[in-house]
């Protein structure tokens, strides 16, 4: 019997954005919760999986993954039941490497907000406006990586994003979702 993933999360981590794409995918997993506020994940046993002592880290068999933007590409690849071209996956990367630096900072690093926000609203505003996910008509783990970003707005900034309807209103459907519900919405 091959040994079910682990994913190492910690409370308010990056983690539950790799658990929404799991429940969204059906991979059966088990929760390793490090209290952080304890130090867990600066003791040796952790610090074997990911040297930096951060989460989410993922051990899938022998393979161990940390990152979460590296875990989400490793899920899609693995996990998705699709195959996906060179053109596909670079499209999908794409986006993850987008949601996990330049919306990240735009949105989080208070004193770029000003400047960014609108730079990274108005487009995505126009693109929602045009199809219901990040790549088209399906949803894919581009939607969980930015999808997720977009959701901690309200949760964490409280940033008014009225300006933008077509943004709240992707926010609004993808937080419908199962999987969101059991792991970002859960929170």
């Amino acid at each position: 019997m091959t040994p079910m993933l682990k994913l190492y999360a910690g409370a308010r981590s990056r983690a539950s954005i790799v658990q929404w794409y799991l429940e969204e995918l059906g991979v059966p997993y088990e929760l390793v919760m490090l209290d952080m506020k304890a130090g867990e994940h600066r003791q040796e046993a952790f610090l074997d999986i990911n040297p930096f002592g951060k989460v989410p880290a993922i051990v899938d068999g022998d393979f161990v993954l940390w990152e979460s933007g590296a875990i989400l590409m490793y899920l899609a690849e693995k996990y998705a039941k699709i195959q996906l071209s060179v053109e596909t996956r670079a499209k999908l990367n794409q986006w993850i490497l987008f949601a996990n630096s330049t919306l990240t900072s735009g949105v989080f690093i208070e004193s770029a907000r000003e400047k960014e926000l609108p730079r990274l609203m108005a487009p995505l505003n126009e693109m929602f406006q045009k199809q219901p996910f990040i790549t088209g008509d399906e949803f894919t783990v581009a939607d969980v990586a930015v999808g997720s970003i977009l959701s901690y707005i309200p949760i964490m900034l409280k940033l008014d994003l009225s300006a933008y309807p077509a943004v709240l209103d992707y926010m609004k459907r993808i937080s419908e979702r199962d999987g969101f519900k059991k792991s970002i919405g859960a929170r």
